[in-house]
């Protein structure tokens, strides 16, 4: 398909739930936007939302944004994108999605035809897949083992625009997606209208966090993206925001190792050319950026449900530990493993592991630090880590009296630390982590995910 003239893309938020207003949609609408695409997830809140299946956003935020992206619709005809549903994307943050779209269709008395792409990969397929030498690992992880396959509670593949393009093509009115990049939720419309791969991949990666390419990102929540054959228009559709050259161009960095090349599937986006020029007030022109055909591969995400976790706090203002902050800590993480053997039967304890994060000191990067002044407090957090709930409570019950009285100096009157709740111990829960960082080899781009439509009451039919 050739495209005709142009294609504007009205890009409500950087993630469903996180805040559309209702001026910048009537605003983009009035500039004649052509579609609605967002992101409505991410992995940056850790694996915990695709093990479990559920999103971070509050149901009720989410609700309100997808309702006035349908009104907006139901308004314009225009198409909805939504990719990466429900934070996490496997099939039961999509349905979760599902569930809040059909109770809106209902409240709205609309019959928009309705497209579920899921990206979820069955255990068995991976393993055939593994075997045939199509999954290779990214770094720092090795070749990929049937255990770790086998340990994950839920595998996403991330699709490309080809399913969104699919779906678009069969008269999808609403697209809802599992995991995708993010990239390629906003670029996709514009493909499927024949815009250039380089222009429309580029657009997508600049305004994959909404207003965050703007001036001043507090100042909105989303942008409208005009994509022609020379290249693409971005601007804030707030009226009181404004892009500039420096913060377009710069968000090429975020979350990319590379400001020059973005790997997607399919391709490489190369933006070495790049040119990127003020429009008026409030709007940059970018052109040059090139689409790098490779060999498609899916990048896979798996998460594992693993231990339990039991947490305990304190702030502590002592001179004498604050003074020495690092010997502290060194004595006291002895003092508690030392404690715990003896207080809880070794064939019973099995492998367990405490740590203590010293915040105020060096909780975030880990590091001592070397000639620093002593803070005015610090926060310790104890994170108890064991093979059960109730395990990880009994290690946190036995370190309890030492953790919050346990002194610097050992032949003064024993401190008591503050403690921020009581009962001190609060059950953590498991922990999940991400065991999968791999990319699937895939001749066509659609056999790994599947497509669903939906009526207005969520029964299947035809596309």
């Amino acid at each position: 398909m050739a495209l005709q003239g142009n294609v504007k893309v009205l890009v409500p938020c950087g993630s469903l739930g996180s805040g559309v207003r209702e001026s910048e949609i009537e605003y983009g609408l009035a500039k004649g936007a052509n579609v609605i695409a967002t992101d409505a997830g991410s992995t940056d809140s850790g694996a915990a939302y695709l093990a479990l299946g559920k999103s971070k956003n509050n149901r009720g935020a989410v609700k309100r944004d997808l309702g006035i992206l349908l009104r907006a619709h139901a308004k314009t005809r225009i198409p909805i994108i939504v990719g990466t549903a429900g934070q996490a994307g496997g099939d039961l943050n999509v349905d979760w999605t599902r569930d809040i779209l059909l109770e809106l269709v209902q409240e709205l008395g609309i019959s928009p035809k309705i497209a579920l792409l899921y990206s979820e990969q069955e255990r068995a397929s991976l393993k055939a897949f593994n075997r045939q030498g199509k999954v290779r690992p990214l770094p720092p992880l090795g070749p990929l083992e049937d255990a770790t396959i086998d340990a994950c509670e839920h595998i996403v593949g991330l699709m490309g625009v080809e399913p969104f393009v699919a779906a678009l093509e069969a008269g999808a009115d609403v697209v809802i997606g599992g995991r995708a990049t993010d990239t390629a939720v906003l670029a996709s419309f514009a493909i499927w209208k024949g815009a250039p791969w380089g222009a429309s991949w580029h657009a997508g990666k600049i305004a994959e966090c909404g207003a965050q390419c703007c001036l001043n990102p507090a100042d909105g929540a989303g942008v409208l993206l005009t994509i022609d054959e020379g290249g693409f228009e971005v601007e804030p559709l707030s009226a009181t925001n404004r892009c500039t050259p420096h913060s377009v161009s710069k968000h090429m960095l975020y979350e990319n190792s590379d400001p020059h090349y973005l790997h997607e599937p399919g391709g490489i986006l190369d933006v070495t050319g790049a040119a990127y020029t003020q429009l008026g007030e409030r709007a940059v022109r970018v052109e040059g950026a090139k689409w790098v055909a490779q060999p498609y591969t899916m990048k896979l995400e798996g998460a594992a449900a693993g231990n339990y976790q039991t947490l305990m706090l304190i702030g502590i203002q002592d001179p004498d530990v604050l003074n020495n902050v690092n010997a502290f800590h060194d004595r006291l993480l002895d003092a508690l493993y030392e404690r715990t053997r003896k207080s809880i039967p070794a064939e019973e304890l099995g492998e367990f592991h405490i740590s203590l994060r010293m915040y105020g000191w060096n909780a975030v990067t880990g590091d001592v630090p070397v000639n620093v002044p002593p803070p005015r407090e610090i926060g310790v957090l104890l994170v108890a880590t064991a093979k059960t709930q109730e395990l990880a409570n009994a290690i946190a019950h036995a370190c309890n009296p030492y953790f919050f009285h346990y002194p610097v100096v050992m032949n003064k009157e024993l401190p008591s630390y503050g403690f921020a709740f009581s009962p001190a111990d609060v059950p953590r829960g498991q922990v999940f982590e991400f065991k999968l960082n791999h990319v699937v080899a895939v001749e066509d781009p659609l056999s790994m995910v599947r497509m669903v439509w939906i009526d207005k009451h969520g029964k299947a039919i035809a596309a």
